[in-house]
């Protein structure tokens, strides 16, 4: 072999390496070698040599070890430099589940998101799982390993995901939402599924899933449809059905009356003549006084059905509460303000009779006893209103003007008291209330309570959106005009032309 080296070293003139990295591996190869830059007698020189050492290393072959030391030194260069290229290329890997770690090859460069790209001249950042670069939605802290939450666009601890109703952290699958916040179903359940409010149970939803139930369109109390056909009362006055806890009281005609209302309820003839005069005030102050004494009688139910049926003139509607009667007629009236016994009942209701004499066009007023003192002047000042056109020469009105006026009457009536209640003096009411404890404190101009002012705002929304063409639309035609022309120019066209101006 030393005789052969001598031959490589003096004829190839060093082209041969024994070795070097630069992408391939190249053992005892010259890439500058050519067999033609040398003579023929060179060659069989050379082939004789190679000759001579292949027949030598076949007989050394196993007997003596090779040195390997140079070829060691080298590979483990190169192990250092394939070592450094890998680290260049990729960040160290983690253990990561597999499901979390986007997979790095076959991957076009412009699918790369911009925040994993290194710089080649830059060391590489730190390697986190897919999960360790987003920042939890409830503390802002960044998820790192472990259970996170992907609910709502956001990820999140699982401690850190709770509920906006009770700040407990939400475990189970299914959570509800209202207005970007979560809730437990329980919780949602407990703030925003409506309850009924007359027996306080969540209302059940129908056949559909949905959530039925009624309301009230002034009050808007909701309540389970089985309410409407269980026998649940409903006040005959406010219109409300009340907690099945709170108790009504039953009238002698069978209504059923609120205790609200009963506060202030009118209960026979004389209680309601002081109302009667504050409603005449009222009709002077107008410049529409009525000349004539008229009778005004508290009646029960069956009594004013009875002298309905006997007046052969006016226009009513199928539930009335009120009377101007023009016909004479014997008319049972309530004489003293009944008791109140066992079972919330009416008990001692003392009537007699009252012969009504034609005097003039108007015979008497009757009006429903039992009812708030707002409720009654309302129907008072309506049957006010149809006696002083009787006895002023308005004649053959169309039912639409005439119980139109009526009812604008009313409500003119209902803004002034309730304008009236709200600028009194509360003390100058109490003292009018521990002066008689046999006539109510609203019996007389004072101070409203809360539920007076709403009763009174709910009788005039039952005006205006009344939907009959009598009452509503004659209403709605004629306090337009009464707002534009005032109400006496407004009177004296009614009564020339028989129709509102417009």
């Amino acid at each position: 072999m030393s005789w052969l080296n001598k031959i490589f070293k003096g004829s190839v003139n060093n082209r041969v390496s024994r070795g070097h990295y630069d992408g391939d591996w190249h053992e005892g190869h010259s890439s500058d070698y050519n067999r033609d830059t040398y003579g023929d007698s060179d060659n069989e020189d050379i082939d004789r040599a190679i000759a001579l050492s292949l027949a030598e290393e076949d007989q050394d072959k196993g007997k003596a070890p090779i040195d390997t030391h140079y070829d060691l030194e080298e590979d483990e260069q190169l192990a250092r430099a394939l070592q450094e290229s890998l680290n260049a290329e990729s960040p160290p890997r983690q253990s990561v589940p597999v499901e979390n770690v986007p997979p790095r090859w076959n991957v076009p460069i412009e699918d790369v998101p911009p925040r994993q790209y290194v710089p080649a001249k830059e060391p590489p950042p730190p390697a986190y799982p897919a999960s360790g670069f987003r920042t939890c939605a409830g503390c802002h802290n960044p998820i790192g390993h472990g259970r996170f939450l992907s609910c709502m666009g956001s990820v999140w601890h699982p401690q850190c995901f709770r509920c906006f109703g009770c700040n407990k952290p939400i475990s189970e699958y299914e959570f509800a939402m209202h207005d970007d916040q979560p809730y437990h179903r329980s919780c949602y359940k407990e703030f925003f599924h409506p309850k009924c409010d007359v027996c306080d149970n969540f209302i059940p939803t129908n056949r559909d899933g949905l959530i039925e139930y009624r309301a009230h369109p002034f009050w808007m109390q909701k309540y389970c449809p089985s309410h409407e056909d269980d026998g649940t009362p409903r006040c005959c006055s406010c219109e409300r059905m009340e907690p099945r806890e709170i108790k009504y009281i039953t009238l002698d005609d069978g209504r059923k009356l609120c205790l609200e209302c009963l506060n202030s309820s009118i209960m026979d003839t004389p209680e309601c003549q002081h109302l009667y005069m504050d409603i005449q005030e009222f009709f002077e102050g107008l410049n529409m006084k009525v000349e004539q004494q008229i009778p005004l009688l508290l009646v029960e139910k069956q009594a004013l059905n009875e002298a309905l049926e006997a007046e052969k003139n006016g226009h009513h509607l199928p539930e009335t509460r009120g009377l101007c009667l023009s016909e004479e007629q014997i008319v049972r009236t309530i004489l003293k303000r009944p008791q109140i016994g066992p079972g919330n009942r009416i008990l001692d209701m003392i009537t007699g009779p009252y012969k009504l004499s034609r005097r003039c066009e108007v015979t008497a007023i009757l009006i429903l006893y039992g009812l708030p003192r707002l409720q009654t002047g309302s129907i008072l000042a309506h049957e006010m209103m149809h006696a002083y056109l009787r006895l002023k020469g308005f004649r053959n009105l169309s039912i639409e003007v005439e119980e139109g006026i009526c009812q604008v009457l009313s409500h003119l009536w209902l803004e002034s008291e309730i304008i009236a209640g709200s600028s009194s003096n509360v003390a100058s009411s109490s003292a009018a209330s521990s002066s008689s404890s046999s006539a109510p404190t609203s019996s007389k101009k004072g101070a409203k309570t809360e539920f007076e002012k709403k009763l009174g705002a709910f009788i005039k929304n039952q005006i205006e959106t009344d939907p009959s063409e009598a009452y509503g639309a004659g209403f709605r035609a004629g306090y337009p005009a009464v707002e534009r022309y005032g109400l006496r120019r407004t009177l004296d066209h009614i009564k020339l032309t028989g129709s509102f101006p417009y």
